[in-house]
């Protein structure tokens, strides 16, 4: 029998969520929760994919390529055990796409944090120091912006593999994915904090740990970095369908991840080959899967926008 929690202790997490403001508007909308189970769905199939999957798609031993070009079960001639058909190489397509999610959603997850990181240390030290830093800052952040996101990315990226060894491409060529689409991604973290900033480094509570000497950088980290974490939530999540959908473009131009870890932009790629030659299922599946990925992800960042959004409550 569990004992009766104590008067006046606090209540637990997940009261306190379920409890949240947040949360009331969460299920007030169907379009949101219609859109975080389609998330959770798909991530919890692309992370659970060595477990859930069908069929290994890595392993050349489970191939068969008298399989290859198998259509979805539903089509005539097509295999109950290949629910969506098979690809070019026999390769199971419900596995493939489920292997092909970690990817993206590892490149997706690692380019915002890069990109956060970066943006929000930059904005910050722009907003509270001013001056000459901040004149600075934001010239190199109007340079980036006269250029497209995908051209600095694509401009990374080869710049990467003329300076490293070509032996190495295949090795490190997540590593730049990741670092190009965050290089290109990080100026709306830099401006949001920035004009955040500007506006909290003039209230009492910094001008009183300034008073009591407190050092400039602990001040910016552990008093005005919480106050601007709001917006920043909300651009990182929008920012996340924006990265997966960059390095689908990358690597559907061949630019992107290797052959040998395939993310939906590469699966896109190869089924594009085939998709006239009457093998539609291996480009539709991959691409299906990147759109509601990508806007399920755009309409929780469009609900979490609202609900953080004083004036509209």
């Amino acid at each position: 029998m569990t004992a009766p929690a104590a008067p006046g202790s606090p209540p637990g997490l997940l009261r306190r969520i379920f409890d949240s403001d947040l949360w009331y508007s969460f299920t007030r909308s169907w379009i949101t929760m219609g859109s975080g189970i389609c998330v959770l769905l798909l991530v919890v199939g692309a992370l659970g994919a060595p477990v859930l999957a069908p069929h290994d798609t890595f392993d050349p031993a489970t191939l068969k390529l008298m399989d290859a070009f198998t259509p979805p079960v539903w089509v005539e001639g097509g295999n109950p055990t290949y629910l969506i058909g098979t690809d070019n190489q026999g390769r199971d397509m419900l596995s493939t796409i489920m292997f092909g999610m970690r990817i993206s959603l590892l490149v997706g997850f690692a380019a915002v944090l890069f990109s956060l990181v970066l943006g929000v240390g930059l904005g910050l030290v722009a907003g509270y120091l001013g001056g000459t830093i901040d004149a600075l800052i934001m010239r190199v952040a109007d340079i980036k912006l006269a250029f497209p996101a995908i051209l600095i990315a694509l401009l990374v990226d080869g710049v990467s593999r003329a300076a490293l060894p070509r032996d190495m491409h295949d090795q490190l060529a997540l590593y730049v994915v990741v670092f190009a689409i965050g290089v290109s991604n990080w100026v709306s973290y830099a401006r949001t904090v920035r004009g955040t900033v500007m506006v909290e480094r003039g209230k009492d509570y910094v001008q009183a740990a300034r008073v009591i000497g407190i050092h400039p950088a602990v001040i910016m980290v552990r008093h005005v970095l919480p106050n601007v974490m709001g917006p920043v939530l909300v651009i990182a999540t929008l920012g996340l369908a924006l990265a997966i959908l960059t390095e689908a473009t990358l690597s559907f131009l061949g630019v992107g991840v290797p052959p040998t870890q395939p993310s939906l932009g590469t699966l896109i790629r190869n089924g594009n080959d085939y998709l006239f030659s009457g093998e539609w299922w291996i480009a539709i599946f991959p691409g299906l899967t990147l759109v509601v990925l990508a806007l399920s992800v755009n309409l929780l960042g469009d609900w979490l926008r609202d609900a953080l959004n004083p004036k509209l409550r």
